[in-house]
């Protein structure tokens, strides 16, 4: 038979003692077990206060956008003008003062009624008076400058004319000056001395035994010892002196002249005999010797560096020839300095005129009489008081015509016409009306008002005050139609919207509510919506189209459509926003 054994169980052996380390050990891994619990804690708390964070910064407000429609219907519609202004005399005058004086004579008082030419006062100011004078004398002064500098204009001008120095007359040079190219001429240098040599002529005396035998004009043989010759003149004058000889014969001078032929000189001796009536001959008391015809010394009559000369002892020149040429840039330098002197003068002249003006107007205004029709509005002198200069004694005022400025935009000034009437109201409450007249319409730019874009044009009104009702300085309303359409198309102003097509051209549209896109509509490229943001235009998708209309009149409110829409249609206007958060 088999051997059976029986298990035995072992006994366990008892643990041992843990040592310090491993007790060290085991204390770590439990305080990190703690510490990983407590990590996963605040980051979950991290989380969840995280995303309540971003969800409280990224919340989005949610818009609530409704419709607003208009239905195009028709009707009529005014263009109208409104404000209002302040009343003015259409004429008015004030007499100030310039100097002081004392009051002699007032024949008006504040509230007199006074026609134009009227005598208002006499005061006496001899400052005034004085001022006339002066003025007077500094007017003559500037006219006397200007008269001398005018008289050294012509001068230099004479001068300049004279810059070239020419012979006078056919003869020869026999004597010159001396000058130097590039360097000054002085005026009155002696250029040169000519004579005429051409002719000669012979000084004699005859007794008055023959003073009835001789006569200008009679012919004479001169004969001339020298040459052996005898040559034919004539008696070119007579003179009646007293030339009384050693020998006590009374004399007088007949001064012979003839031609030249190219061989004599002056100083030559020579005699003369004329034939009397009868036939004897006569003869002078003496010879004589020969003289040039004429000399004289050519001179500069103008200043100048010289440019050049055409000058030789004993050269025969003709009459024009130049001898002399001198340069104007001196001249010309004086005559710039005296045109700007003489501008100067001119201005002088000219203010001293208007100061003359001035003083005497402000002298009349001493003895005054009233400038226009009207009522004195205002009078600050007594009889025997005294005025100081800047003092405004009288005003008048001519209130039967008033004036009161209104102001038109651009849209309606092209229907303001002259002529036209224009209802006004009192604003002072006591229901006073009155009616103007446009008699002036400014068509200078004034500007834009009040940031509106729009140009206002000053617009003048005349009215009538014949019982003096408007005061001057009232406030009036004014209100009046400039045009009118009716049986139009009118729309609300607000649903004419301005819109860049997809072209990049510019269109005044309407947003119509249709089934479908009506042949005029056009495409308005307009952009997808972020959330939270306002629409600006309907879309297709809300049943809406844009179609382009051409606008007319308009008012406060709405505008007229003249072309675009038919009438009937149903609108868009705006969107109505409403705000909540979510």
């Amino acid at each position: 038979m088999a051997e059976q054994q029986t298990p035995v169980l072992e006994t366990p052996a008892a643990p041992a003692a843990p040592s310090k380390g491993a007790s060290v050990k085991k204390k770590q891994n439990k305080r990190k077990l703690r510490n990983g619990i407590i990590a996963a804690v605040v980051l979950a708390g991290l989380g969840v206060g995280g995303y309540f964070l971003y969800g409280f910064l990224n919340k989005t407000e949610e818009v609530d956008a409704q419709l607003q429609t208009a239905t195009a219907d028709y009707g009529m519609i005014q263009s109208s003008v409104q404000g209002s202004g302040s009343a003015r005399a259409k004429e008015s005058a004030a007499i100030t003062l310039s100097q002081s004086g004392t009051v002699q004579q007032l024949y008006v008082n504040a509230g007199d009624v006074v026609t134009a030419g009227q005598p208002l006062y006499t005061i006496f100011s001899q400052a005034a008076q004085d001022e006339v004078t002066s003025r007077q004398d500094a007017l003559r002064t500037a006219q006397e400058r200007i008269a001398e500098t005018q008289k050294d204009m012509n001068d230099l001008y004479k001068q300049q004319n004279n810059l070239t120095v020419r012979a006078p007359f056919a003869g020869k040079i026999i004597d010159t000056g001396k000058f130097t190219e590039g360097l000054e001429v002085a005026k009155g240098a002696t250029v040169c001395t000519l004579v005429n040599d051409r002719q000669l002529k012979l000084s004699l005396y005859f007794s008055y035994a023959y003073e009835d035998a001789i006569s200008v004009g009679q012919e004479v043989s001169v004969s001339i010892p020298a040459v052996m010759r005898s040559f034919t003149g004539r008696v070119e004058t007579i003179n009646k002196v007293h030339y009384i000889s050693p020998e006590g014969s009374d004399n007088f001078e007949v001064v012979v002249v003839f031609d030249n032929p190219g061989t004599l000189t002056e100083g030559m001796d020579a005699t003369a005999a004329l034939t009397a009536a009868d036939g004897n001959p006569i003869y002078p008391y003496q010879n004589g010797k020969t003289e040039y015809y004429e000399v004289r010394d050519v001179v500069t009559e103008a200043s100048g560096p010289m440019v050049s000369e055409n000058l030789l002892r004993y050269a025969d020149v003709q009459a024009g020839d130049t001898l002399l040429v001198m340069s104007s840039d001196t001249i010309d330098e004086e005559i710039r300095n005296l045109r700007k002197t003489l501008e100067e003068n001119q201005k002088a002249v000219e203010d001293a005129q208007k100061a003359l003006e001035t003083a005497e107007e402000a002298l009349q205004d001493f003895d005054a009489v009233a400038p226009i029709d009207g009522t004195v509005t205002s009078c600050t002198l007594v009889e025997g008081g005294e005025v100081k200069s800047g003092d405004t004694v009288i005003t008048i005022s001519n209130t039967t015509t008033m004036v009161v400025t209104i102001s038109v935009d651009d849209r309606n000034i092209a229907y303001v016409t002259p002529g036209m009437g224009v209802n006004l109201t009192s604003n002072r409450g006591d229901g006073g009306s009155f009616y103007g007249v446009v008699t002036k319409i400014d068509m200078s730019l004034s500007g834009d008002s009040m940031g509106s874009g729009m140009t206002n044009y000053p617009v003048t009104l005349e009215v009538d005050n014949f019982d003096n009702s408007l005061l001057e300085g009232m406030w009036l309303s004014y209100s009046f139609v400039t045009s009118q359409s009716d049986n139009c198309i009118v729309v609300p102003m607000q649903s004419v919207k301005y819109v860049s097509l997809e072209d990049g051209e510019t269109a005044s549209v309407v947003f119509i509510q249709s089934d479908s896109k009506p042949e005029n509509a056009v495409d308005v490229p307009i952009p997808e919506l972020m959330p939270g943001e306002t629409p600006t235009y309907p879309t297709e998708k809300d049943g809406y189209y844009a179609v382009p209309v051409e606008t007319g009149l308009s008012d406060n409110y709405n505008v007229e459509i003249k072309s675009g829409l038919e009438g009937g249609e149903t609108i868009f206007v705006n969107y109505f926003v409403t705000q909540a958060w979510g």
